[in-house]
């Protein structure tokens, strides 16, 4: 990836959202508006940028904090594959995040691939938690 591409700076602006705290404002602006979100624990893709929106800003605040960090990133052209780390409620959770953009810079595709089982069961929990309260 060339210095300075929109995949660049949009790897760029990951960072800085997952590093401030999660600011709806600034995932939003970091979405395309045909964004896809793949979960690991959703069958169906997610398509549209409200509901990557929905699912990416649980997770943020479900997986992030002050134990999330990235262990390392592959990145060719307009993809990363960046592998992440945390603990929830006592569980280590090892994942991915395989992230597209588009020539804007804007997330057009993010999966998440999740391990073990057990920290796999334990997202699925908080995340419905969290979906359902942000739906009411």
């Amino acid at each position: 990836m060339s210095a300075g591409s929109a995949a660049d700076r949009g790897l760029a602006a990951w960072h800085a959202y997952m590093a401030g705290g999660g600011d709806p404002q600034a995932l939003r602006d970091l979405l395309a508006a045909d964004a896809v979100f793949h979960s690991p624990v959703v069958h169906t893709p997610q398509e549209g940028r409200d509901r990557v929106f929905a699912y990416l800003h649980a997770a943020s605040h479900v997986l992030g904090g002050e134990n999330f960090r990235y262990l390392r990133e592959i990145v060719d052209g307009d993809q990363a594959c960046l592998e992440f780390a945390t603990e929830l409620e006592g569980i280590q959770i090892n994942g991915v995040d395989i992230i597209c953009w588009n020539e804007d810079g804007k997330i057009v595709d993010f999966k998440v691939m999740v391990r073990p089982l057990k920290a796999i069961n334990k997202v699925w929990e908080k995340m419905a938690a969290m979906l359902a309260a942000q739906a009411s």
